[in-house]
């Protein structure tokens, strides 16, 4: 049954799939040649995610200052935590396959519509390195990474 949240969530996926395919983040080419900052680096890349910057920046000061969204009882809002071993390797782990694959988890998902073999590969090697993580690190470290914010408190402060 699609409840109005749900239609949102897939208008607004949608959304950003497209904005991935018009902006060639899910072309592997182009964010190879992004990285490659000492050969043939290609900067538009970077004005994508300025532009995303900016606009995030902005909205977001207008958004958190509602008592709640218009969907959902309260804002989730990730808590900051302390740079840890598991934070600063997990990321490693990512720039290193973003810069060998050229694909990130958003981009390569959107990339399947396109139908070419190497996204169909490197979702499926995703979803396999998902399902190792969670059956080594627990559903504890999981859970922490998931707590949200009461919007009623700090995210009025955050807005100011």
């Amino acid at each position: 049954m699609m409840t109005l949240r749900n239609g949102v969530a897939l208008a607004a996926g949608l959304l950003f799939g497209l904005g991935l395919a018009v902006s060639q983040m899910a072309n592997p080419a182009k964010v190879q040649a992004f990285l490659d900052v000492a050969g043939a680096w290609d900067p538009s890349l970077a004005l994508v995610m300025l532009g995303a910057v900016a606009v995030t920046f902005v909205i977001y000061r207008f958004v958190l200052r509602r008592p709640r969204p218009v969907l959902e009882n309260r804002f989730f809002v990730p808590v900051g935590e302390a740079l840890d071993r598991r934070l600063i390797g997990g990321a490693a782990v990512f720039g290193i396959g973003w810069g060998l694959a050229g694909f990130c988890p958003g981009p390569a998902i959107s990339s399947l519509t396109f139908g070419k073999p190497e996204s169909f590969v490197f979702v499926a090697a995703m979803l396999v390195g998902l399902g190792l993580a969670r059956l080594g690190l627990g559903r504890l470290a999981f859970a922490r990474a998931s707590r949200t914010v009461d919007a009623e408190s700090d995210l009025r402060e955050a807005a100011a």
